[in-house]
């Protein structure tokens, strides 16, 4: 199954999504720049290009939810 297939499958934009081809181990050990360094900078390019910001609601409270709470003994009061 192509890969574009798959993502219109899921109900993804399959025809424009943009795919990079790359190694992430390459990149992070520092050789085959050509499939490593190079292919992370235009995947983030992409990413930045393709996913929109979303709007921020700066004039409603900020909320973050806590999943958990952890105590550790010694620290803090």
């Amino acid at each position: 199954m192509e890969m574009r297939d798959l993502l219109s499958e899921y109900g993804y934009d399959g025809e424009n999504t943009p795919i990079i081809k790359g190694s992430a181990l390459a990149a992070l050990e520092g050789r085959d720049p050509e499939i490593g360094e190079d292919r992370v900078r235009e995947l983030m390019e992409a990413v930045d290009a393709h996913i929109p910001t979303p709007i921020r609601d700066l004039d409603k409270p900020f909320l973050m939810p806590i999943e958990d709470v952890f105590s550790i003994s010694g620290r803090g009061t």
